[in-house]
């Protein structure tokens, strides 16, 4: 294990959005069965520090090809198109309507203490079209620029689900009280 391989590579898998999560779990588990540091207890010191630099890099691998948004991303990247999350917002004028007008039915569930259900439920059907068009976008079209764009709005929609299982959890703590 000289050279570094992508994280497809390390796991033996094809570098497409869609992965066979199984496979990726089973790879995963070989790969740290092999360079794992407990097995290089009793080495060098060397050999402990590449056992954990690898081991380090099979964990990270792992995080990011199980996730939607981070496999799309890295596959974007590993194509030369970087996401530039930080720098690049612009969003569709329609992608940023729906924005607002999430935001605008979270202060109302907030005001009324419930009612995110049926947000909720809207914004993972959106975020499931968005996931759909990256798939799209990257394993049919081989187009990584539209799938960068889409995956920085999944990213969007990902911060809002987050936002909105912690305004449902506030709601739910202070119903019990």
């Amino acid at each position: 294990m000289s050279t570094v391989p992508d994280h497809f590579a390390l796991f033996g898998l094809a570098p497409r959005f869609a992965i066979d999560l199984a496979a990726l779990e089973a790879a995963y588990k070989d790969v740290q069965a092999r360079v794992h540091p407990d097995r290089f207890a009793a080495g060098t010191a060397a050999e402990r520090r590449v056992a954990m630099q690898w081991a380090t890099r099979a964990n990270e691998a792992y995080r990011a090809l199980r996730d939607d948004g981070q496999r799309a991303a890295y596959l974007c990247e590993l194509h030369g198109v970087p996401l530039q999350a930080e720098s690049n917002t612009a969003m569709p004028p329609a992608f940023l309507m729906q924005q607002m007008q999430w935001r605008e039915a979270l202060d109302d569930a907030r005001a009324a203490g419930h009612g995110a259900d049926a947000l909720r439920t809207e914004v993972h059907a959106v975020r499931s079209q968005t996931v759909a068009q990256i798939a799209a976008a990257l394993d049919g079209a081989q187009d990584h620029g539209a799938a960068a764009a889409l995956v920085r709005q999944l990213m969007f929609i990902d911060r809002f689900l987050a936002e909105l299982d912690g305004a449902q959890a506030a709601a739910a703590q202070g119903a019990e009280h």
